[in-house]
């Protein structure tokens, strides 16, 4: 591999790890093999709480990013109903339940068909959306109130895995557009169902034709790039 020439590296990104430390990581990993800096971007964030697909892109091919980021992507994720954060995921705590007596397996079915195609999403306010130049989650940080415009996205297909009625837990499968986010998408099933909902898990498993099962294990990465040929 020719860092210079351009590499693509995609890593499964571990849970509570944020995707600019895991590049740092990388980056740190493959100067030190290289024994010259390498330039390294990466095509689309996964939030800190979220596993799974990250493609890293060196060299030349970091002016492909915006490419690989228009590419589809498939998510797997747990969604708890009946309650809301703020950030609508486990980094903050609950701060509202509601009822859930009225849903059934049959009406989350019904709901989650809504949510196919060309739709509306407003994202949300703990994200990385810029809002008079200045990220929304810094507002929300310093205590301020932000609002933010609805973004058009594509969703191919939502498909309910597992319901857990006693846990009021469910599992979805998202096949999705650039611009999704999956922990609004959860915001608005809940609010859909007459109640809330939070994500407790979300994975990543892939970006266009790359799946997890082919990414590189970011704890074992160092052992992977001792076995790579590197050229200079």
């Amino acid at each position: 591999m020719n860092f210079k020439e351009g590499v693509l590296i995609p890593i499964d990104k571990p849970y509570r790890v944020t995707s600019f430390k895991a590049l740092a990581h990388i980056r740190y990993l493959c100067t030190q093999a290289n024994g010259s800096k390498v330039k390294m971007g990466h095509a689309g964030t996964l939030d800190p709480l979220a596993t799974g697909v990250l493609v890293l892109v060196t060299g030349r091919m970091t002016k492909q990013i915006e490419s690989l980021q228009a590419h589809t992507k498939e998510y797997t994720a747990t969604l708890q109903l009946g309650a809301t954060t703020d950030s609508y995921d486990m980094e903050h705590e609950v701060n509202a339940t509601y009822p859930t007596e009225q849903i059934s397996e049959d009406a989350l079915k019904e709901v989650l068909k809504k949510f196919v195609g060309d739709i509306d999403q407003v994202p949300p306010t703990y994200s990385a959306v810029k809002v008079n130049g200045e990220r929304a989650f810094n507002y929300r940080r310093n205590g301020e109130e932000v609002k933010l415009k609805p973004k058009h996205i594509h969703i191919d297909e939502i498909e309910l895995t597992d319901f857990n009625k006693e846990k009021m837990q469910a599992s979805i499968r998202v096949v999705c557009g650039k611009g999704t986010y999956i922990r609004a998408l959860a915001r608005d099933i809940g609010r859909a169902l007459n109640s809330g909902a939070y994500l407790t898990a979300l994975r990543r498993t892939r970006v266009g034709d790359i799946k997890v099962e082919d990414c590189v294990s970011y704890d074992n990465f160092e052992d992977w790039l001792v076995k790579q040929e590197i050229e200079h």
